[in-house]
């Protein structure tokens, strides 16, 4: 059977988007206490599949899984899917949010909610936790004013109440989940997820010394545009222990096997330390 990791326990917004794909709702799952920690276990062959959020429509990039992308080349991503998430206040049952003394949550999610926290419960501390069912899971257990942030699915699982619900600050909050396979080629173009489209999408990531210099950036760029390439999505993380100098990831809307796509990253090649494609595959 196909083993899915995902960053657990039960409950979290990737189970909920594991489960929303037939193929990966059927699959064995392996539960993992942080983001690294899934994509580390199909590295070591523990599971053929990592499901991991890449992107929020709110917060922008995930830099655990971006940084560990960059820390693992022999993964790949194979494929796509994007979840609308819309989180609740939840807590023990019979709890009044005038009663509720802390929040508890994941780092991503307490973001997403930070004009909620901040006008609705003002002075309210703010707990971080690894994920969004371990913060409704202690929130039902522990009781006594502690509320959890999470999706309703969790409130289900744990027995929860959900006191308030959709309290992220955009009510078009969506998160962009990617499936990392080892790079094998196995994966490409499916089986899973099955949500991908016609549509295919390549994402990269490249650095070098020169982006020191003026219009180092630019001039990789036009790589890309002078060819026709749309890029989709381009931010930049630091590059650990190099001050001042980034790491610059780049989604394509284009096969890696495309010709452009190809001649891009040869003229690119020559501008960098390194380039990187992080995988090609179909677009949700």
């Amino acid at each position: 059977m196909t083993r899915v990791a995902y960053l657990g326990p039960a409950g979290t917004w990737s189970h909920v988007a594991l489960l929303a794909d037939p193929i990966a709702a059927a699959a064995e799952h392996v539960p993992c206490t942080t983001i690294p920690e899934a994509i580390e276990t199909v590295d070591h062959g523990d599971a053929d599949y990592a499901l991991v959020p890449i992107q929020n429509s709110i917060e922008g990039g995930i830099n655990a899984t971006l940084d560990t992308l960059v820390r693992l080349p022999a993964l790949q991503i194979v494929g796509e899917c994007t979840v609308a998430v819309h989180h609740c206040l939840i807590a023990a049952p019979g709890t009044a949010i005038d009663a509720i003394t802390a929040v508890a949550s994941h780092p991503q999610a307490t973001a997403q909610c930070r004009e909620f926290l901040r006008t609705r419960l003002p002075g309210v501390p703010v707990h971080t936790v690894s994920s969004t069912a371990q913060a409704v899971r202690e929130a039902v257990e522990q009781g006594d004013g502690l509320a959890g942030l999470g999706p309703v699915q969790a409130a289900t699982l744990y027995g929860g109440e959900v006191l308030l619900a959709d309290v992220e600050d955009e009510p078009d909050n969506v998160t962009r989940f990617v499936s990392v396979a080892r790079g094998d080629g196995a994966g490409r173009g499916g089986p899973w997820p099955a949500s991908g489209g016609p549509r295919w999408r390549t994402s990269l990531v490249f650095w070098g010394s020169g982006d020191g210099t003026p219009g180092w950036l630019v001039s990789c760029l036009a790589e890309f545009s002078t060819r026709g390439l749309n890029m989709s999505r381009i931010e930049s993380r630091p590059r650990r222990g190099r001050l001042e100098q980034y790491l610059f990831f780049v989604d394509l809307d284009a096969r890696d096997d495309d010709g452009p796509v190809r001649e891009a990253l040869v003229a690119l090649a020559a501008r960098c330390e390194a380039v990187r494609v992080l995988g090609s595959y179909p677009a949700a």
